[in-house]
């Protein structure tokens, strides 16, 4: 049975998921790694979720706040045994009704070329391709996208 927590970046199932992300990405951005991995810093986060499928640890994601009204998607992240079965998308739905209940109106995120399922699951769920912002706009591999919640 799939379940989700809602938690801090403290949560240790988090840190682990996580983990599982940042070496994902090291593979993929290579030389590049260092430069996104600055803003991937888990130690404040307040808004994250962890997905279980059963006992089994399966997805996370988190959010921050970006502006007055609008948060960032930060760390999504499914365990290769789960993929393609949603659970990406219902994460993120998780995460933008958690930032409507604290009256959020837009989300926004940055995600990379070196990752076509992720673009592919943000387009899936109405997110738009907008101009890459801050600190992403002179990276070539950046995409960024925005959406109404």
């Amino acid at each position: 049975m799939l379940y989700y927590k809602r938690c801090s970046s403290d949560n240790q199932n988090f840190k682990e998921l996580v983990a599982l992300l940042d070496a994902d990405l090291a593979l993929r951005d290579g030389d590049e790694n260092a430069f996104y991995a600055q803003f991937n810093g888990i130690d404040a986060l307040k808004n994250c979720v962890v997905f279980y499928s059963d006992e089994t640890l399966v997805a996370c994601g988190a959010f921050k706040e970006f502006s007055k009204d609008s948060v960032e998607i930060k760390r999504m992240y499914v365990q290769p045994d789960f993929r393609g079965k949603g659970i990406a998308s219902k994460a993120l739905i998780v995460l933008e009704e958690w930032a409507k209940e604290l009256n959020y109106s837009h989300a926004v995120l940055e995600t990379g070329l070196r990752q076509p399922e992720a673009i592919a699951l943000y387009k899936k769920n109405n997110y738009i391709v907008i101009d890459n912002y801050a600190p992403y706009e002179h990276m070539k591999n950046s995409v960024c996208f925005k959406k109404v919640l």
